[in-house]
């Protein structure tokens, strides 16, 4: 019996604490048993007093525990296979509401011309796009090798693609043109190329999680939102970058770039999802989140990203990162390109047990008069809020509110480390840990909470989800509230939009508005993001990409060393 086999026993058993755990696994590390003896000369470390009879109990127990764990560890698992217990929010076992509509309409804004330049082409939103391919003013394949093309010349600037699925982009583009040219049109994303997140699985093509570990790794099947945008008649052009495992911006290629600023990072996890529809690489994205990986990068890029209810949309054939946490969601140009694409990808697959189907209505019915918006009081004075001020503009009703401050959300994160510890245990035990961000340390130390510590982190969790929900019946929506971590452990969406820009560092930086809505309220939460961006046109700005470009290669050639010295 080993040092790490002690301390895993100990903690499994919920007997102590870490230091516990510690100290009697260096007092038997070495032996082929632990005797009670070697649980007294723990206790004063750890601060226990137990009697002889509970430590010869312990020491029994402790190793008839180790053999029941060691069996337990030699059961192969893949990543997904998640445990026998599912997360649900607190609207999650109402009635079925309907059939995910995989065809909704748009707004009618009318067609429009098509613009001159491919560049201005590659940054339409998703809802012009559709107009063009459908009254075949553009075709896919066209619009499929603009991208291909922009991939290829920015991608060495912005760092944002793992993969170009070129063959199949082209196959998928040519499929849409006959089908429409047949008069076969699927909807709104019918021909429109997107990027998926490098946890996506798609047959064929690399998945990687960004992480070294699995540069070359291929799943054999299709993940539910690929599968579902490939119904929808969209076209993947590409796998995008993301921090390894699901953290941050750097992967095993390097760091992902944002479009506004090469120097710094493009935020993540779903980094190059951000990035990338922001410099026009694609139509759209997917990214998903755990802790801030959709609302983080949308704001440092300038996207407009969802956030979804969880349980929403499935995450079959996606890595799991946190059973509990882990949403899929969209990263786009616009909010009704976000609603075009939740409309396609949502709803119960029978794959994912904490996938169910609720209704979602697009194009929007809200009346915005009957809303009402919780804010929270911050530094600035209501008066010189402009977040406030827009939406007395759009007519909502305005209401103060409180987050719950009894229990402390940054420490249910443990949940987090703890189910991402046990995704990769492997590769802890296996000390295969390079280039995994900050990873290693997570999981090492999620390895000393007990069983018992991680059940009371959850029984506090659904404490937070009761309050959470008794604030949100006094309220449609919250804005900017800084509920990021309330809210990811809830399971309420939240979707992001860029309003404006602010220099940092000489550079002009997007600065985004965060709404969050009901549990499975998207219909009124995106209304209401959708009358709210029509105020702004940040969303409409493009990034500087060739004098980004111009700046990266001159410090590059500055920075080589001059021949002959």
């Amino acid at each position: 019996m080993n040092r790490r086999q002690i301390i895993k026993a100990v903690a499994g058993l919920g007997i102590g604490s870490a230091v516990f755990g510690r100290a009697l696994a260096a007092r038997a590390a070495d032996e082929l048993q632990i005797t009670p003896q070697m649980i007294q000369d723990a206790e004063w470390i750890a601060g226990l007093e137990l009697t002889e009879e509970q430590r010869e109990q312990a020491a029994r127990s402790l190793q008839y525990a180790n053999r029941n764990l060691e069996a337990l560890r030699k059961v192969k698992l893949t990543n997904d296979i998640g445990p026998a217990v599912h997360f649900k929010t607190m609207a999650a076992s109402a009635g079925e509401n309907g059939v995910p509509d995989r065809a909704p309409g748009m707004l009618d804004r009318g067609i429009g011309g098509r613009p001159e330049s491919d560049d201005q082409l590659a940054f339409l939103p998703v809802t012009k796009l559709a107009s063009l391919i459908r009254s075949k003013k553009l075709s896919s394949v066209e619009l499929t090798r603009i991208y291909l093309r922009r991939i290829e010349k920015y991608n060495p600037l912005l760092n944002c693609v793992v993969t170009v699925t070129e063959d199949l982009a082209l196959k998928q583009a040519r499929r849409a043109d006959e089908e429409i040219a047949r008069g076969n049109y699927r909807g709104p994303l019918h021909g429109i190329p997107w990027g998926a997140k490098d946890l996506v699985a798609v047959p064929g093509y690399p998945t990687t999680w960004g992480a070294p570990q699995y540069r070359e790794q291929r799943l054999p099947q299709t993940a539910t939102v690929a599968a579902r945008l490939e119904q929808a008649g969209a076209v993947l052009v590409a796998k995008l970058t993301m921090g390894a495992l699901a953290m941050g911006d750097r992967w095993f290629g390097g760091m992902t770039r944002c479009p506004w600023n090469y120097r710094v990072g493009s935020s993540g996890s779903s980094a190059g999802s951000a990035s990338a529809v922001v410099a026009g690489l694609c139509g759209f994205t997917l990214g998903t989140e755990t802790l801030g990986s959709i609302v983080s990068p949308s704001r440092r890029c300038g996207a407009t990203g969802l956030r979804p209810t969880f349980g929403r949309v499935s995450r079959a054939g996606c890595m799991a990162l946190s059973w509990s946490m882990d949403k899929v969601g969209p990263i786009t140009r616009s909010v009704e390109d976000c609603a075009l694409v939740l409309s396609a990808i949502h709803g119960e697959d029978g794959l994912d047990p904490t996938a169910v189907t609720r209704d979602f209505a697009w194009p929007p019915e809200t009346d915005l008069t009957r809303l009402t918006v919780g804010y929270t009081r911050g530094r600035t004075p209501l008066e010189d809020r402009s977040d406030i001020a827009k939406l007395k503009e759009l007519g909502v009703q305005l209401k103060e509110v409180t987050l719950p401050t009894e229990i402390p959300v940054r420490g249910l994160t443990t949940v987090l480390d703890i189910e991402a510890a046990a995704a990769f245990d492997e590769l802890t035990r296996g000390g295969d840990v390079e280039g995994l961000n900050a990873w290693p340390a997570i999981f090492r130390k999620a390895s000393f909470v007990s069983g018992v510590d991680y059940v009371r982190a959850m029984r506090v969790r659904s404490l937070l989800q009761k309050q959470f929900e008794e604030l949100m019946e006094g309220v449609d929506l919250l804005v900017n509230a800084n509920d990021l971590v309330h809210t990811n452990l809830t399971g309420h969406p939240s979707l992001v939009m860029p309003v404006g820009f602010k220099k940092r560092m000489d550079v002009e930086m997007p600065f985004s508005t965060v709404f969050t809505g009901r549990l499975n309220g998207e219909s009124d939460l995106m209304a209401l993001g959708l009358a709210y961006q029509n105020l702004h046109e940040a969303h409409l700005r493009q990034p500087p990409l060739e004098a980004e470009m111009k700046k990266m290669n001159d410090e590059s050639k500055s920075a080589d060393p001059v021949e002959g010295k």
